[in-house]
């Protein structure tokens, strides 16, 4: 008898569940090739000019997906950005943040929100995620704040928006701005209001593997008409407008080319119309899917924040290490083993995996502090003088997230079928039933 035969588990020889490739996330088709056939008919690719001109904000199709954006969210400005990496470097720029300031940042997320601070020769200082939810914990924050502290950026992490209410009112007390980053959460609800909105300015990506795309591109939103200005001055070379546009504040005023083509606005403004519809898809996915996977026992369903709604960017889990008898890694790989990869992201591998992102502050960036030059700026040579602590540890809830407890998947698209979730869900139940065989 041959060895693999003797094991049930396919990561040790036996059969897979699954060989065929899962279907491809896909959500553009004939509407955005219609959309982008008329932009390039009219010879009008980006109409933006780099001076004071009444081309200085863009091209047709840039302003009525800015016009769309502002009336879906309710807001009196979206500003429109080549990706919301930009938009995060355009916010924190619009708010004055300069060296020696510090800003209170996410450890568990995207690097770029994160790191944006730094653009502006700011601190970034990581607070901890919750426990149930994986946004910023007030409690935590509330332990970071200094007096050279000026803003949060909060992440509303894998569609979750965060807790605004005790968070919006510890930024009140302290006179600190909130910069949303919504990038994961469109459409997501906190209460009344939509993710994005709950703060100061808010950051939607297009990015192509987010739940509706432009392929690259991003939307900044908010309330305030001169962080609005700030923003679109930072986006589109500052230096060169303020001096014929008779603007006073310098602070930040170098500005970049992060201006949003016609083609992607063109394309966004479709993807947008689809976007309820592809939510309601997910959700129904997700719903069958857990329902299967709640019946293994080391395996949970992570919360959804009371009063709020979520977009699930993806589907996040928590495992229990103790009730399983071997480590998650261990779990996962099996499970991956059993299943195959998705259409489009081949070589991304099996769309299951245990953690998120390594804790940021664990980077070379920060644990050298070698970011600008080789002279340690910020951190050094620009005035400041607070303590900032980059040491294993200092976000306890975000590491045993990370190397313990967490599980995320993408396993559950709207091109999925029912077909396609019971592979999945028999790939968990295959790997917890013949678990003892990877002891």
């Amino acid at each position: 008898m041959k060895l693999e035969n003797m094991y049930k588990l396919a990561i040790k020889g036996g059969p897979k569940i699954r060989r065929k490739k899962f279907p491809a996330y896909v959500t553009v088709g004939k509407e955005e090739i219609k959309s982008i056939g008329k932009v390039i008919k009219s010879g009008i690719l980006s109409k933006y000019l780099g001076v004071w001109h009444k081309n200085f904000y863009g091209g047709p199709q840039v302003n009525k997906l800015e016009k769309t954006w502002q009336k879906l969210y309710k807001v009196k400005h979206a500003i429109t950005v080549n990706s919301a990496t930009s938009g995060l470097y355009c916010a924190v720029g619009s708010l004055g943040i300069e060296p020696g300031d510090e800003v209170i940042v996410s450890p568990y997320t995207m690097s770029a929100s994160a790191v944006a601070p730094l653009i502006y020769g700011a601190i970034p200082v990581f607070a901890d995620i919750e426990e149930d939810y994986f946004c910023l914990s007030p409690k935590s924050i509330e332990q970071r704040i200094t007096k050279y502290t000026k803003a949060i950026i909060i992440v509303d992490l894998f569609g979750q928006p965060y807790e605004a209410q005790k968070i919006n009112k510890l930024a009140k007390k302290h006179n600190l701005y909130i910069i949303e980053d919504a990038a994961q959460a469109p459409l997501a609800m906190y209460g009344n209001k939509l993710a994005g909105t709950l703060g100061d300015i808010g950051i939607y990506s297009l990015n192509y593997h987010k739940i509706i795309h432009s392929g690259e591109g991003g939307i900044v939103v908010t309330n305030d008409d001169e962080l609005a200005e700030r923003i679109r001055l930072i986006r589109n070379h500052a230096e060169s407008v303020v001096e014929y546009k008779k603007y006073k504040n310098l602070v930040n005023m170098v500005g970049f080319n992060f201006r949003m083509t016609e083609i992607q606005a063109a394309i966004a403004l479709e993807q947008l119309k689809k976007l309820p519809k592809l939510l309601k898809a997910r959700k129904k996915n997700i719903e069958y899917l857990d329902q299967k996977l709640s019946k293994i026992p080391c395996l949970g369903a992570c919360k959804i924040r009371p009063n709020s709604s979520h977009s699930f960017y993806v589907r996040p889990l928590k495992y229990n290490t103790e009730i399983a008898g071997i480590h998650r890694n261990k779990f996962i790989e099996a499970v991956k083993a059993e299943l195959t990869v998705t259409k489009l992201r081949e070589d991304e591998g099996v769309k299951v995996s245990y953690g998120y992102v390594k804790p940021l502050y664990l980077l070379p960036l920060f644990q050298k502090r070698i970011a600008f030059g080789s002279k340690g700026y910020p951190w050094k040579n620009n005035g400041y003088k607070g303590k900032v602590n980059y040491n294993k540890g200092i976000c306890p809830i975000a590491e045993k997230m990370h190397y313990e407890e967490l599980i995320i998947h993408e396993l559950f698209q709207p091109e999925m079928t029912k077909k396609d979730l019971n592979d999945v869900a028999k790939a968990f139940e295959k790997v917890w039933k013949y678990r003892k065989e990877l002891r």
